[in-house]
């Protein structure tokens, strides 16, 4: 037999459901792509073009590894 006498609030089932729908919330906006809108005064957060070394750059070794990697 059930007792009606629990006080009214947040239910087993209440609960289980808010927390899938917080975790499906986080998983749609981790999903989605940044904007890349930049305040017009905020700084580039780009490097400047006076480091050397730094980053990625496409050498003639890295070609001959892309060569080697095709099918």
């Amino acid at each position: 037999m059930k007792n009606d006498s629990s006080p009214p609030g947040l239910s087993r089932r209440r609960w289980f459901a808010g927390a899938g729908t917080v975790g499906a919330v986080a998983a749609v906006a981790a999903a989605l792509p940044a904007t890349g809108l930049v305040a017009k005064g905020a700084p580039s957060t780009e490097p400047a073009s006076s480091e050397q070394g730094s980053g990625y750059r496409l050498t003639e070794h890295v070609r001959r590894y892309y060569q080697t990697t095709r099918i």
